[in-house]
């Protein structure tokens, strides 16, 4: 048999698939088992809708919903229709939700039936964009073409203006990437994969098309299992996980990392924020049958830019501020650390550009300052502090600016004071992360924290919405007369504390 051509198109894996195996179980829903063939010919009639009686066919395609069969066919219907894919959480509050599409110009939409109620609040910015909700009419024969130079997918990150930041990655970066990922790991069509983050989270997009790649099943995993995970993960014969670093403390409240409790676990690998050596410890005591990494890398490098597989034994050693090291840039990518000449410790921003690396933000405005030219190229800044270690791989010290990770989303603290000094009464407004919580300063007229709360979910998503708020007279200054965080920080975390 001849080998494939190499792949240029972030979907074509799944096609092989299709063609390979059309009975093999693609996607696995609760009880309901998919495969490849069905949700193929799920994703051709979406596609067929989204182009009936159109004079030109859409770019950009909203998929609505969330974890349905027609939300995962509807990912691959986008790029069917030849478009990017924009990915949209119906639990996030409209006005985001407008924003998101205005800055993606979505010009389709795929809505599933928790996203049809949604459609009503998004009438201004729907107008005659064509929806489709279930399939109707003729499916389309096959997939239109497609460049590896067009968009693939477009994320979203929050913003330094209280404003999302598009990020759109090519079908090249994409292919780069899962180049990589074949390189590295030995997944095969036996395997299970966990799918555990949010569409909107481009993590998921790992969960998916690197489950697919390997023509393996994907297997959603609703948020209540986590109690008792590993019931779970025995049902469904789960071989792969992957997940925030968050999900060990849910899965340890509820008792489900004993030792052992995890045995038929192959790959283990958690992404998206720190990842402590307590925690990476239990849960390989926990999966003793697998090898468990810690991946990192963000949304604009598409996916994953380095790993660092963890030793009981090693990896301790090299931890800083017990958190585990971020390991070795991938191969194929190249990395500076903008900074450490002028440190004493060699620490810098980490730099990196490469295939992997995005064009540039929707909004070219949202460039400046996120890339830097050095030794003739151009480099995303990834605003992380890193140092080498032992071995040459990287650890990670925190951030340059003030973004930060909450829940395994990234956070500008500077949207959640946009959004704080929204509120009515609010004059000054300053957020702070401390153990992995949002804590919010504020200086005004003082109001009950569940009104607070409440007029914050009318724009913010939950996870960008404080859980602690505390008002004070006036907020507190250092040397340089700027807002002296590092004191708020601290009083943030003896609040916590308590």
């Amino acid at each position: 048999m001849a080998p494939d051509p190499p792949q240029r198109l972030l979907h074509e894996a799944f096609l092989r698939n299709v063609h390979r195996d059309a009975q093999a179980e693609a996607l696995r829903i609760g009880d309901e088992r998919i495969s490849y063939g069905r949700l193929h010919e799920r994703a051709l009639r979406l596609a067929g809708a989204l182009l009936s009686g159109r004079p030109r066919a859409p770019r950009r395609v909203g998929v609505l919903g969330a974890r349905s069969e027609d939300v995962y066919a509807g990912l691959l219907a986008a790029h069917y229709a030849g478009a990017a894919v924009v990915p949209l959480n119906p639990a996030f509050p409209p006005e985001r939700l407008r924003s998101m599409m205005t800055a993606a110009s979505v010009d389709g939409l795929i809505a599933d039936d928790k996203g049809l109620p949604v459609l009503a609040a998004l009438a201004d910015v729907l107008g005659d964009i064509p929806v489709v909700h279930r399939p109707s009419g003729a499916a389309l024969s096959e997939p239109l073409p497609s460049s590896p130079e067009d968009v693939a997918y477009i994320l979203f990150t929050s913003g330094s203006s209280g404003r999302p930041k598009g990020v759109p990655v090519l079908h090249s970066n994409a292919v780069a990437y899962l180049r990589q990922i074949r390189a590295r790991y030995d997944f095969t069509s036996d395997d299970v994969f966990s799918q555990t983050y949010d569409l909107t989270f481009d993590l998921a997009m790992f969960d998916l098309f690197v489950g697919w790649g390997a023509g393996g099943t994907v297997v959603s995993v609703p948020q209540h299992v986590y109690v008792s995970l590993a019931d779970f993960v025995a049902k469904h014969g789960i071989t792969v996980w992957f997940s925030a670093p968050t999900m060990i403390s849910l899965v340890r409240r509820g008792r489900g990392l004993d030792p052992g409790s995890l045995p038929g676990l192959r790959w283990s690998l958690f992404c998206g924020e720190a990842l402590l050596v307590r925690d990476a410890a239990q849960w390989q005591e926990a999966a003793p049958h697998s090898r468990l990494e810690n991946l990192y890398g963000p949304t604009e490098l598409t996916i994953s830019c380095s790993a660092h597989r963890f030793d009981p034994n090693r990896s301790p050693k090299l931890a800083v501020n017990d958190i585990v090291p971020i390991g070795l840039v991938h191969p194929r990518l190249r990395y500076l650390l903008l900074g450490a000449e002028d440190s004493s410790d060699g620490t810098g921003e980490l730099c990196v550009n490469g295939d992997q690396m995005f064009p540039g933000y929707l909004d070219p405005a949202d460039d400046i300052g996120r890339f830097v030219d050095a030794e003739g190229q151009r480099w995303y800044r990834t605003g992380d502090l890193v140092r080498h270690i032992d071995g040459g791989e990287l650890a990670y010290l925190g951030r340059a600016d003030h973004q930060v990770k909450i829940r395994g989303f990234r956070v500008e603290l500077a949207e959640v004071e946009w959004g704080l000094r929204r509120l009515p009464g609010v004059r000054e407004a300053v957020a702070v992360a401390a153990e992995g919580q949002l804590v919010a300063f504020l200086v005004g007229d003082e109001r009950p924290i569940p009104v607070l709360m409440k007029e914050l979910g009318a724009f913010f998503p939950r996870y960008l919405i404080p859980r602690h708020y505390l008002y004070l007279d006036d907020l507190p200054l250092n040397a340089n007369r700027k807002t002296d965080r590092l004191t708020l920080t601290a009083r943030a975390r003896k609040l916590l504390q308590r």
